[in-house]
């Protein structure tokens, strides 16, 4: 198969088969931040905003290099983004106005 071929046939996070480092399996708790964006999922598909569906298609969606260098959770709210950008719910400046407040908070 040609490499041009796999990039067609394999999503960016279709990593099965692959090489890679071995996983080193380890129970750990969640940041805060990570259990607000899991809960701020859970909202969005009891409202019919962004259906677990949605949410795969927006992660694939960022391409593989994204994948590789976001987070589990960074690649969810990165997709919940552009999903909300694309529907209209939200707009750069809505996205702009929030971060700098929440910067504020830690300056």
């Amino acid at each position: 198969m040609s490499d041009s071929s796999e990039l067609v046939i394999r999503l960016p996070n279709d990593i099965g088969g692959m090489p890679a480092d071995p996983i080193n399996p380890i129970d750990h708790d969640l940041a805060p931040w990570e259990k607000r964006c899991h809960a701020l999922a859970d909202v969005l598909d009891f409202h019919k905003i962004i259906n677990t569906e949605e949410k795969r298609c927006g992660v694939e969606a960022l391409g593989a290099e994204m994948i590789g260098k976001l987070s589990y959770y960074e690649r969810w709210i990165v997709a919940f983004s552009n999903i909300l950008l694309r529907k209209g719910i939200l707009t750069p400046t809505d996205i702009a106005l929030k971060m700098k407040e929440v910067a504020a908070r830690y300056s």
